[in-house]
């Protein structure tokens, strides 16, 4: 398991479908200023915003190159948002902006290391805070042996980012040292040293998940093939086996959206004995992706020009994974197109 792409990010809305605070002084004690007429305090009811309202919060720290990035994309697939590297002066503003977002924003998670120096001794100022707000948070530690950790380090041949001018084993045991008190505070702590991605993101889902199965989300894409196959398509299917409704000529000016057509296209033989097995085979192909910690899938299905049969399979392929409990979408790429 390696780490070493984290770079500052923010989760997609949680809804997936279809974020200073200028009020707020960061040593969190009371400000007489204004915020859009709100008053700024310190207690659990935050500008007015009751209890209920104050978001969730963990923070993800630990040493380098043991899977704080992993660890964060997988609570943002569980609906968290996820900020990376934020300084830790600016997690209480972080969690009044979430309390202010109505619900929007319930769980917060915030990733915090040692690429932030010079704040990193602000933490236990901004834990302290979080205290005194109230605020239910939890801290999660990731560890790892000093010999997996030079072994991750040298595989992409990158410096540790406290090693300086010395060897990577200075800058683990300096790091090290820095998130020792961090460490023994942790609510949660994971050794990922013979770990690997999917056995990480297995440790969160069962910590983070409750008791229901981590949800995966598909994109079903109709297209054709004369334009070119999706790029980002994780399965694809051929409906060139089924007739082309475009010599009908009643049919060619409709789309597989229109209900003439859809009739036509499983009226042929081995549509509808297609559309069962597939949608079996795919409930196999989702469990198997929920194991593996993969949280979003496309499947595209193409036909000659991606007008007809694929239009038509597609959105009864997508209402059987609804049917089954899998968030879907339906995208029509070529459609449109002469």
């Amino acid at each position: 398991m390696t780490e070493h792409d984290e770079r500052p990010t923010a989760q997609r809305d949680p809804s997936h479908r279809n974020t200073g605070d200028n009020g707020a002084r960061q040593d969190g004690r009371r400000d007489d200023r204004q915020d859009n007429g709100a008053q700024v305090s310190t207690g659990k009811d935050t500008a007015g915003i009751p209890d209920a309202a104050i978001p969730e919060l963990v923070i993800i720290s630990g040493m380098s190159g043991a899977g704080r990035s992993t660890a964060a994309k997988c609570l943002e697939d569980l609906g968290w948002f996820v900020v990376d590297n934020l300084p830790p002066a600016l997690i209480p503003t972080m969690v009044e902006l979430g309390a202010r977002s109505q619900g929007n924003v319930a769980r917060i998670a915030v990733v915090v290391d040692v690429r932030g120096r010079r704040f990193f001794d602000n933490l236990r100022e901004s834990l302290a805070d979080l205290d005194t707000r109230g605020v239910t948070r939890r801290i999660v530690f990731l560890e790892s042996s000093d010999e997996a950790l030079v072994r991750r380090f040298e595989s992409v041949r990158r410096p540790h980012p406290l090693q300086g001018d010395g060897r990577i084993v200075d800058g683990i045991a300096a790091e090290r040292e820095l998130l020792r008190e961090l460490r023994g505070d942790a609510d949660l702590v994971i050794d990922t040293s013979s770990l690997n991605v999917h056995e990480l993101r297995a440790k969160m889902d069962a910590q983070f998940a409750g008791e229901e199965e981590p949800e995966l989300r598909a994109t079903v894409m109709s297209f054709g093939f004369k334009y070119g196959l999706p790029v980002d398509a994780d399965l694809v299917v051929d409906m060139r086996f089924l007739p082309n409704p475009h010599w009908v000529p009643e049919l060619r000016p409709f789309t597989g959206l229109n209900e003439e057509v859809a009739a036509y296209v499983f009226n042929q033989p081995g549509a509808k004995e297609f559309l069962d097995r597939y949608a079996e085979l795919l409930q196999l192909v989702a469990a198997g992706y929920r194991r593996e910690g993969k949280r979003y899938v496309t499947i595209a299905v193409g036909c000659t020009g991606g007008k007809h049969r694929s239009v038509a399979m597609s959105e009864k392929l997508a209402a059987r994974l609804a049917a089954e409990g899998v968030e879907t979408v339906v995208v029509h790429r070529d459609m449109g197109r002469e």
